[in-house]
C-alpha cells in the first residue's frame, strides 16, 4: 500500500497537529474511561476485550487499530503517517494517563471527567484529520467498505460497524451508558466547531486526502 499524505507543506505545524491530537485523543479516551459513565462504540469493544484478555486498555486500542489496518489491504486504503502513529500514539497515551489517574470519585467529578473527555476528544479529532497524514485505521475501514460498497452510504455502514463492535463489546463487559449516547450526538458536531481551527490545507490538496464533513450518526 502506497502512503498517502507528505510533508512538503508545513511540516512542523502539521506533525505538531498530528502527535499532540492523538496524545490528546488517548488522554480523553482516559478520561471517559474513569468516568465510568460510558464509552464511544470502538472503545466499549476495546474495553470488553481488555477485560476478557486481562491486557491493558491500550494494548487492545494498538491489536485492534493494527488488526483493522490489516483490513485495508484487500479495500485498495492507502495509509499515511498519521494512520500508522494512530495506532500505536492513542495506546501508549491511553494507558500512561489511566497509570496516573486513579479511578472513582464522586459523581460530579466523574460527569467532569466525562465532558471533558468528550470534548477533548472532539478537539483531538479535528488536530489529527487536520494534519492530513491520514486517517484513523477504523475510518479508513469505513470508507474503505463504501468505496468497494458504491450503493451503500457511508452513515449506514459506519452504524452496522458501531452497533456491531458496541453490542459485542457490550457483551464482554465493556462500559454502555450516558456518556455513549453522549459521545454519539456531540462528537460529529464538536468535531465540526474545532476542524477549522486546525486545518492545515495545502492550497490544491490532492482528492484523496481533502476532508468531507462526517455525516451524522
Amino acid at each position: 500500500m502506497a502512503m498517502i499524505g507528505n510533508l512538503r507543506h508545513r511540516p512542523v505545524r502539521r506533525l505538531t497537529h498530528l502527535f499532540v491530537g492523538l496524545v490528546l485523543y488517548g488522554f480523553s479516551m482516559a478520561l471517559m474511561i474513569r468516568s465510568g459513565l460510558g464509552l464511544n462504540p470502538w472503545d466499549v469493544f476495546h474495553q470488553g476485550l481488555s477485560r476478557l484478555t486481562g491486557l491493558s486498555m491500550g494494548t487492545m486500542v494498538i491489536a485492534v487499530g493494527a488488526l483493522v489496518l490489516l483490513a485495508w489491504i484487500p479495500l485498495r486504503q492507502r495509509p499515511g503517517l498519521g494512520t500508522v502513529a494512530n495506532v500505536v500514539v492513542i495506546g501508549v497515551a491511553v494507558d500512561a494517563t489511566l497509570a496516573l489517574l486513579p479511578p472513582g470519585g464522586p459523581l460530579p467529578l466523574r460527569i467532569v471527567l466525562l465532558v471533558a473527555g468528550i470534548v477533548g476528544n472532539g478537539a483531538a479529532t479535528a488536530l489529527y484529520l487536520g494534519a492530513r497524514l491520514g486517517p484513523g485505521p477504523r475510518d479508513g475501514l469505513m470508507t474503505g467498505l463504501v468505496a468497494r460498497h458504491p450503493g451503500r452510504s457511508l452513515r449506514l455502514i459506519r452504524t452496522v460497524i458501531e452497533v456491531g463492535v458496541l453490542a459485542v463489546g457490550a457483551v464482554l463487559g465493556g462500559t454502555v451508558g450516558i456518556g455513549t449516547v453522549a459521545y454519539a450526538l456531540a462528537i460529529g458536531p464538536l468535531a465540526q466547531l474545532f476542524l477549522p481551527l486546525f486545518d492545515v490545507a495545502e492550497p490544491n490538496p490532492p482528492a484523496a486526502e481533502r476532508i468531507e464533513p462526517a455525516p451524522a450518526t
